[in-house]
């Protein structure tokens, strides 16, 4: 059984293990935007996100055998789980990317990426997997602050548009659907079940359900070199090798602290905007880094006795 509470000096040993996986994972989540920006003109956000999914999916089921057998090992409520650990990992994909077109790359980001955790707080405290602790809240609190004005810092500074209702109900079903299929494969990892078949059994239904939705759409994109090297990337890099580090982090770490530590993501986006795209950030946007580094650092780090 997890812990029952985040708070206790064996699960901040717990929580230590799991940091470098999980923030490595949140690392190569940062290319995202950078390898879908050179995607070719005209191929749609949703069909590159399911086209990942479907083959990053598979590629988490077919590689480890344990994935193969986790369904028929496990008991009648972690089938379950594992069910609705699958219809949530493509909840996220189908609600961020429509998201993002409705009120623009930032708001999403902020509202799916932030509330995340505090879906994964409120979530496990109320499957009763652990209170989350005073550490984690501050720290969640300032990781949450600096990825908004690390995101946002652009339109703060010159003046942002007006937001679409729909479009942030979309990017928070997002940050919903990303807390519950981080708490179903923290719960199943926590119970001895293999991380790497946990993500591969979700991964892989998740593939199975979002394939029509792929298949409906146009796919001439993805029959050029630049489309299938992008999808290439996501699903290689971004999914299958990341959600294996995540899987793996989750076994040292409890759901909450794995969320908030991936806030990293837009860090890692942001500087890689600068860097590889030319993007530039205005002052206010380099002082949420700062605050949002501060955040995943007071997290991360040891507490002093």
């Amino acid at each position: 059984m997890p812990a029952r509470s985040v708070s206790t000096a064996p699960g901040r040993a717990r929580s230590r293990g799991g940091v470098l996986p999980i923030l490595t994972a949140a690392v190569l989540w940062g290319t995202t935007g950078t390898a879908s920006s050179l995607a070719p003109a005209g191929a749609p956000a949703a069909g590159i996100g399911a086209a990942a999914l479907v083959l990053g999916g598979l590629l988490l089921f077919l590689t480890d055998r344990t994935a193969w057998t986790l369904p028929r090992r496990c008991r009648v409520r972690e089938r379950w789980l594992l069910a609705a650990g699958a219809v949530a990992v493509t909840g996220y994909p189908l609600t961020f990317y429509p998201a993002v077109t409705r009120t623009g790359v930032a708001v999403a980001t902020v509202i799916a990426l932030g509330s995340a955790p505090v879906f994964t707080g409120l979530l496990g405290w109320l499957a009763r997997q652990g209170r989350p602790s005073g550490r984690w809240a501050g720290a969640t609190a300032l990781a949450v602050l600096g990825c908004g004005v690390l995101v946002l810092g652009p339109e703060l500074a010159g003046g942002g548009a007006a937001v679409d209702p729909l479009g942030v109900l979309l990017a928070a079903l997002s940050g919903l659907s990303y807390a519950v299929y981080s708490l179903i494969g923290g719960r199943l990892i926590a119970t001895g079940r293999p991380s790497a078949g946990v993500m591969g059994a979700m991964f892989g239904g998740g593939a199975l359900i979002v394939l029509p939705v792929l298949l409906a759409g146009d796919l001439e994109w993805l029959a050029s070199v630049r489309g299938t090297a992008v999808v290439l990337h996501l699903a290689v890099i971004t999914t299958f090798l990341a959600y294996r580090l995540f899987g793996h982090g989750l076994r040292h770490a409890t759901a909450q602290t794995a969320t908030t530590l991936t806030l990293a993501e837009p860090a890692v986006a942001a500087v890689l905007g600068v860097a590889a795209l030319g993007e530039r950030l205005p002052v206010v946007s380099w002082g949420g880094l700062a605050v949002l580094a501060g955040g995943l650092a007071f997290l991360a780090l040891p507490a002093r006795r």
